[in-house]
């Protein structure tokens, strides 16, 4: 993994600790908070910090207005010049899922995804990585991978059958349809839905009611939540990373990356 970099030297991430809550917030607003290699790499920082801190008893992700994570960012990571190393990355035979799911699902404090608005993609993953979502009354949920010729990470393969069914969860991947913020709550992928202007406060006051806990039981606590719901998540994290890297080199995964670029409907031929 990459090495941690100060909170102090971040650039696309906002980072604070409060009466023992951190907040990580994705800081791309112009790009709808779509992940590049340094924001990967900063959202990695940032758990490694809170693993290592202690005085964190629970951390609350969101995004800055007006996305929560529009997903990676196509321009630089699927098209431009970091599309090489994002590929390097993948095939490389390293077992366990991708470093930022591995470090955000392995962090022993509760994590509170706020939903402030678009979760698509990658972005939506990072939402399924946290163990409680709240969302605001302008956020939307899409794993649309598989309209850029990709699987999800392990977050829509392992997590989010567990979290709305198996059979709407292959609704979602297989379809890659954005759904509205009460569809999600009807599904029950999210807790709540609120207002967008008391989203940040709804979580907040969540993550105080889990903060004054005991730290020790709080840990435990997610541990067995994980090992009774999820299993473990290292082989089917190995598998991901290894068939990312094959269809980063298919024709269908360029036009998806194409199409998108040009604004117009895919062809896809199945090579």
């Amino acid at each position: 993994m990459a090495a941690t970099i100060d909170p102090a030297d971040f650039e696309t991430i906002l980072y604070s600790v409060e009466n023992h809550i951190a907040t990580v917030t994705l800081n791309r607003p112009e790009r709808r908070n779509a992940l590049n290699l340094q924001a990967y790499s900063e959202l990695e920082s940032a758990f490694k910090h809170i693993q290592a801190d202690t005085n964190v008893r629970c951390a609350v992700v969101t995004g800055t207005d007006p996305a929560f994570c529009s997903g990676d960012d196509v321009r630089e990571i699927m098209a431009g010049a970091e599309r090489e190393a994002s590929v390097r990355r993948l095939q490389s035979v390293r077992p366990g899922p991708t470093p930022a799911a591995e470090l955000i699902l392995n962090c022993d404090r509760p994590v509170i995804a706020a939903v402030n608005g678009a979760a698509v993609g990658w972005g939506m993953e990072l939402s399924l990585f946290a163990d409680i979502r709240i969302a605001s009354d302008q956020a939307k949920f899409g794993e649309i991978f598989i309209k850029r010729g990709l699987v999800t990470d392990v977050g829509g393969i392992w997590r989010l059958p567990q979290v709305v069914g198996r059979s709407k969860a292959a609704e979602l991947l297989f379809t890659g349809d954005v759904i509205t913020a009460e569809e999600a709550k009807e599904i029950g992928l999210v807790s709540n839905v609120v207002p967008h202007d008391q989203l940040m406060a709804e979580a907040r006051g969540m993550a105080e009611r889990i903060a004054v806990n005991p730290p020790l039981a709080l840990r435990y606590l997610k541990e067995g939540l994980r090992r009774a719901t999820h299993g473990d998540v290292h082989e089917i994290g190995t598998w991901v990373s290894q068939t990312l890297g094959v269809l980063f080199e298919t024709e269908d995964h360029k036009e998806g990356v194409a199409s998108f670029l040009e604004k117009r409907p895919p062809v896809f031929k199945g090579r």
